[in-house]
């Protein structure tokens, strides 16, 4: 059972607010059978976008939000939201690069124009380098997009007597028209490379035909967005998830406010002042949760608000050297029920078929065969769904022998069809 945000008066315990920041992301809730768009969709509605990152050490970002919040499921689905009609995702800058709720490209639109103001400059450099870039790309995408860079390069290099641009020149036009909306992304290719169209022919026509909110009606869309997202956050967490400013994010924090959409509520523990819960923000009696978290999950943007929230301080060592590392390469966060309980550097080792934890470290004051346990049957979980055949777990870390002994020998189950890749 749960109560809403309109029945809370002014504060919250620090359990209750993590237990509502849980439920606005999703978790908490039993995992279908089997997921259908109606899933996916419902996961959409609920985050408003998935971050996208190139590592692909496990699997690439944008594919783990969905595992983490309904289980194995087949990841056609997402390609299905992202890259066919009718399109419920477009690729753009959101936290980062993001697949993103196509409803919030019009809100997005006054981000593509000031792109267009900051590219002006390159753009006018590219045509002065090569005075029919910028025309023939365009040209090239209209007759025969959607296209990688690549193919338009393939298409100049076999043409010595055209345009006489370098893949990089090439490269570059693209990912300005990109930015500025002009262009967008149809689709990624085997090689995670963009193929490149025109923006009216990806989107749906009645989101290119809606007309284009004010600078300030689209901040309030956006904070709105983040706010139901995070379910409980300050100005600063709101702004990050867009990467709005806070200042801009905070006018439309008052907005809001004013409006009852946000209430202000005091949660003992945390440092700063101007804490928001979101309206209609479930408030659960408890959270039964079982997820290993992407370093890009939305749960974990905002590395303070995790502190603060969750007791749990976390970095990505991706860039630090490895013997200054502390945890490992690439650390999943795992979380059950309401807490933070372990933290595990994986990699699927596709050569060998297995999923393989390189450390394991178990957070304070959690139960350390209760985490195995529940670590251990999330990991066989995720190698299925990879499409592996087990776990294999090095005993590093102090968690990682006792996780080595829960995870021997255990087989895996694939779902019905692709894995990430």
């Amino acid at each position: 059972m749960s109560v809403t945000a309109a029945r809370v008066r002014d504060h919250l315990s620090l359990d209750q607010a993590r237990r509502v920041a849980l439920a606005a992301q999703g978790f908490g809730r039993p995992a279908p059978p089997r997921a259908t768009m109606r899933d996916v969709q419902a996961t959409i509605d609920r985050l408003a976008q998935f971050q996208i990152d190139s590592v692909n050490i496990v699997a690439r970002a944008h594919y783990l939000p969905l595992f983490s919040r309904l289980g194995p499921y087949d990841v056609e689905l997402l390609h299905r939201a992202a890259q066919r009609p009718p399109r419920r995702l477009f690729e753009y800058w959101g936290h980062e690069a993001s697949l993103i709720d196509v409803r919030l490209q019009p809100a997005l639109r006054w981000r593509m124009a000031a792109a267009a103001e900051q590219a002006r400059e390159r753009l006018d450099k590219i045509r002065a380098e090569h005075p029919q870039l910028v025309d023939d790309v365009r040209a090239e995408l209209s007759g025969r997009g959607p296209l990688t860079a690549r193919e338009i390069e393939h298409q100049e290099e076999r043409r010595h007597d055209h345009w006489g641009w370098n893949w990089s020149s090439v490269k570059t036009c693209l990912e300005l028209l990109f930015w500025t909306g002009e262009i967008t992304a149809a689709g990624r290719n085997r090689q995670f490379e963009r193929q490149y169209d025109l923006t009216e022919r990806v989107l749906p026509p009645e989101i290119v035909a809606q007309p284009t909110p004010s600078r300030d009606e689209a901040d309030v869309a956006l904070v709105r967005r983040a706010a139901q997202a995070l379910g409980i956050a300050t100005t600063r967490c709101l702004a990050d998830y867009f990467r709005m400013s806070t200042a801009r994010a905070g006018a439309a924090v008052a907005g809001l406010v004013e409006a009852g959409e946000l209430v202000p509520v005091a949660v003992p523990g945390w440092a700063e002042t101007g804490v928001y819960l979101w309206h209609a923000a479930r408030v659960p009696r408890q959270i039964r949760a079982r997820a290993l978290l992407s370093p890009f999950d939305s749960l974990v943007f905002e590395r303070r608000r995790l502190e603060q929230l969750f007791d749990f301080r976390y970095r990505i060592e991706i860039y630090v050297p490895p013997a200054k590392r502390v945890y490992g390469y690439y650390v999943y966060p795992f979380l059950l029920d309401s807490a933070m309980v372990a933290r595990v550097d994986l990699k699927a080792d596709r050569a060998r078929a297995v999923l393989r934890v390189n450390s394991a470290w178990l957070e304070p004051g959690a139960d350390p065969g209760e985490t195995c346990a529940a670590l251990g049957d999330e990991l066989v979980a995720m190698a299925g769904w990879l499409g592996l055949d087990g776990v294999e777990v090095v005993p590093l870390g102090d968690l990682g022998p006792r996780l080595a002994s829960a995870c021997a020998g255990r087989p895996t189950m694939g779902v019905a069809s692709g894995a990430p890749s």
